[in-house]
C-alpha cells in the first residue's frame, strides 16, 4: 500500500487509484523471510503498465519463489511527481509503499525508446544516482529487459545489466546469482562479472567500444572475460513455459482493459520493417489445450469478460480454429467476448468470422502497409487489393460496418503514387461496402486509416535505411489527407518529430547518454505523450553534446559498417538481412517460411527447429 504520508495529497492528483495498490490479485508478503526484492518498473503510467503482457507473466514468475517478492513500480504523472517531490515522498512500490531505493533489483522494461528519459526521471526519483558507475553498492542492480534492449547502447550508461530475449528463464537464474553474491558480501563489480557469464545476460560496462573519425563505430570489445557476443536467451517450448494463472485487476480503466494470452512467438511472414517479427524468431507456439486452460484459469480468477489472444500474427496460428472452436461453449456461457488482434487479411476465414460473433462483434483491424502492390513487394508484404477487398467483403456480410488499416508511410523507394494508393484503397474498401447485397441494412461504413511513420530498427532488413526527415513525412501526411475525398474514410497521423525522436535512439550509440541525461535535466520526460515532448529542449540537448541527429537517422549505412548493436547475436544472421534487403530494393518477395525455409539462421537457437519442437516450418 502506499505511504502514509502520501495519504492526504491523494484526492489532490488525478487518478489517485494509479498509486494506491491493493488491487484484486496483488501479492503482499512478509518481508522477514524474503531475500530479494524485485521492483518491476514500467517507465510509464499505470494504465500502459497495467496492460502489460510481460510484467503480468514476470510478476507472477518472481512471485512463485519463497525467496522473493516482486512488486509494481509505475512512472507517476507530472502532478503526483509535484507532490512527492515537494514533500520528499520517494519513488515506492504499490504492493508494500517501501521506496523501491532500498531493493535488490530495479528491473524496467523498455518497450518503447521515448520512455527512455522516464528510465532517469524514475531512478531519480526513488533517490539513486541515474548512471551505472555513481551506484557502487551491489544493491539495488538496474536491469532492464524487453524490445528496446536490442540496441542497450544509448541506455548502456544508465543501466548495469540489459537482457535480450525472453525473460523467463534467465530473470530466476539472475535472481540465484544475486542471492548467492549477496549472501558472501560480494563488490558488485565482482557480481556483474560472473552475471556476464549466464547467458542472455548483457554488462555494458564490460564492453569498451572507439569510434572512427567519421563518428561510426571502429571497434566493441569485451573485458574481464565477457563474451564477445551476447546470445538472446529463447525459451524452447512454450507449452513448458511459466505463466501465470492470476492476473494483478486494476481499480481503474487501463488501455487493454481484458485478459491476454500469448498463443506463439515469432512470425512467419517476414516483413521488412517488422523489428518484433525478427527479434522473436525462430517461431514457437502453443498447444491449443495449454492456450484454453490458460484463458479459463485467469477469466476465473479476474471475472475479465474479454479474452484477447495474442500473438504477432493471429491468424497463422495452426491450432486457431480448433481453439475458437473448444472456447466458444463456455465463452458463450459466460458471455465471454474473444478478441483476435493483429489478423492478416489473406488468411482469415469467414467460419471464424461467424463463430466470432456468438457473444459479441468488435472492429476488425487489419494491416495492409502499403497502398500499392510494388511497395507491399518492397517490404515483403504479401497481400493482395484483392485479398483485402474480399476479407472486408467478408466482414460486411457477417455484420461488420467498422474497419480500421495500418499503413506506413516513409518505406524504402515510396513514390507518390504509393501514398496515394493508400487512399485508394481506403476508398475501395468503401466501395465494397455498398456494393455488397449481404451488408447490414440501414448502416453506414466506417473505415479508418492509421498512418505510421517508418522508423528503420535494428535486427531488420531497413536497418541499413535513412528515415525520412520530420518535414518529409509532414508533406507525405499533408498530400495523403488531400487525396481522401469522402467522410467515410478517417486518416490518423502521428507525429513526425517523435518517430524522429525515436529512430534517433533507435540505432543510437552510447554517446547519446549525455543527450538523454541532458534532456531530462532540461525538464523532458513521459515524451511519448504528445502534450509533454519539449522538442526545443531536445534539440538544445544535441546542439549542447555536439551531436547531429541526423547522423543517426537521415544517412544510409554501409553493409560493411559495424553497427551500435553487432555484439548482439538475435540468431538472424547479418547476411541473411543484408539479403533481404537487397531484394526490398529490386521489389523481390520472399516467401513465408511455412512456404519455404530462407535460411534466416534464427533456428540455431531452437536446436535447429522452429515453430514445434523437433519439427521444422516447411
Amino acid at each position: 500500500m502506499y505511504p502514509k504520508e502520501l495519504e492526504k495529497f491523494l484526492l489532490k492528483v488525478q487518478k489517485p487509484g494509479r498509486y494506491t495498490g491493493g488491487e484484486l490479485n496483488s501479492i503482499v508478503k512478509d518481508k522477514s523471510k524474503i531475500d530479494i526484492r524485485y521492483a518491476f518498473c514500467f517507465p510509464d503510467t499505470y494504465e500502459i503498465g497495467m496492460s502489460h503482457l510481460g510484467m503480468k507473466i514476470l510478476y507472477s514468475l518472481v512471485n512463485a519463489r519463497e525467496d522473493a517478492w516482486c512488486e509494481r513500480v509505475f512512472a507517476p504523472w507530472v502532478d503526483m511527481e509535484e507532490v512527492m517531490r515537494e514533500n520528499n515522498i520517494p519513488l515506492y512500490a504499490l504492493e508494500s509503499g517501501d521506496a523501491i531505493k532500498n531493493f535488490d533489483i530495479l528491473g524496467f522494461t523498455m518497450q518503447y525508446e521515448l520512455s527512455y528519459t522516464n528510465v532517469l526521471n524514475m531512478l531519480d526519483l526513488a533517490g539513486l544516482p541515474v548512471r551505472s558507475k555513481d551506484r557502487t553498492a551491489l544493491t539495488p542492480i538496474v536491469i532492464a529487459g524487453g524490445t528496446c534492449v536490442c540496441n542497450s547502447e544509448p541506455m548502456a550508461e544508465f543501466f548495469d545489466i540489459t537482457l535480450p530475449g525472453d525473460g523467463e528463464e534467465v530473470t530466476n537464474e539472475l535472481i540465484d546469482l544475486l542471492k548467492e553474491y549477496k549472501a558472501k558480501g560480494a563488490t558488485k563489480q565482482e557480481f556483474l562479472v560472473a552475471a556476464a557469464q549466464i547467458k542472455g545476460v548483457y554488462v555494458p560496462s564490460l564492453y569498451e567500444v572507439e569510434y572512427n573519425d567519421d563518428k561510426t563505430v571502429k571497434s566493441v570489445t569485451p573485458t574481464n572475460g565477457a563474451p564477445e557476443k551476447v546470445v538472446k536467451r529463447n525459451v524452447a517450448n512454450l507449452d513448458e513455459m511459466f505463466s501465470p494463472t492470476e492476473f494483478v485487476v486494476p481499480f481503474l480503466e487501463v488501455v487493454h482493459d481484458r485478459t491476454t494470452v500469448e498463443i506463439f512467438r515469432g512470425c512467419i511472414r517476414g516483413c521488412r520493417f517488422c523489428q518484433a517479427g525478427f527479434l522473436n524468431r525462430p517461431l514457437r507456439s502453443k498447444s491449443p489445450e495449454v492456450v484454453e486452460a490458460q484463458c479459463k484459469a485467469i477469466c476465473d480468477s479476474t471475472g475479465y469478460d474479454e479474452i484477447s489472444l495474442c500473438s504477432l500474427s493471429t491468424s497463422d496460428y495452426r491450432g486457431l480454429e480448433t481453439l475458437i472452436k473448444n472456447m466458444l461453449p463456455w465463452t458463450i456461457d459466460e458471455k465471454i467476448n474473444i478478441a483476435l488482434p493483429s489478423l492478416r487479411a489473406d488468411n482469415f476465414p469467414k467460419e471464424l468470422m461467424e463463430k466470432l460473433n456468438a457473444v459479441r462483434r468488435s472492429g476488425l483491424t487489419f494491416a495492409p502497409e502499403a497502398g500499392t502492390q510494388r511497395l507491399r513487394d518492397v517490404i515483403n508484404k504479401n497481400i493482395t487489393e484483392e485479398e483485402v477487398l474480399h476479407t472486408a467483403a467478408q466482414a460486411f456480410s457477417g455484420g461488420w460496418t467498422a474497419v480500421k488499416l495500418y499503413f506506413m508511410i516513409g518505406l524504402p523507394t515510396e513514390t507518390e503514387e504509393d501514398i496515394r494508393g493508400i487512399s485508394n484503397l481506403a476508398q475501395a474498401v468503401v466501395d465494397e461496402f455498398y456494393k455488397n447485397p449481404d451488408k447490414p441494412k440501414g448502416k453506414s461504413v466506417s473505415v479508418s486509416i492509421s498512418l505510421a511513420s517508418l522508423v528503420p530498427k535494428p535486427f531488420t532488413p531497413f536497418q541499413w535505411e535513412p528515415q525520412d526527415k520530420p518535414d518529409t513525412l509532414i508533406e507525405k501526411q499533408d498530400f495523403l489527407v488531400s487525396c481522401v475525398t469522402t467522410r467515410k474514410v478517417n486518416v490518423s497521423r502521428h507525429v513526425p518529430w517523435t518517430s524522429f525522436l525515436e529512430g534517433v535512439f533507435a540505432r543510437g550509440d552510447r554517446r547519446l547518454a549525455d543527450v538523454i541525461e541532458t534532456a531530462w535535466r532540461k525538464g523532458c520526460k513521459l515524451d511519448g505523450w504528445s502534450e509533454h515532448l519539449k522538442k526545443e529542449a531536445w534539440e538544445e540537448s544535441f546542439e549542447e553534446n555536439g551531436i547531429d541527429p541526423f547522423f543517426y537517422t537521415a544517412r544510409r549505412r554501409d553493409y560493411d559498417e559495424i553497427l551500435p548493436w553487432e555484439h548482439m547475436d538475435y540468431g538472424v544472421t547479418k547476411k541473411f538481412l543484408i539479403s533481404e534487403n537487397k531484394k526490398a530494393h529490386e521489389g523481390v518477395t520472399t516467401a513465408c517460411c511455412r512456404e519455404k525455409c530462407a535460411g534466416c539462421g534464427a533456428n540455431k537457437l531452437n536446436g535447429g527447429a522452429c515453430d514445434e519442437i523437433g519439427k521444422t516450418v516447411v
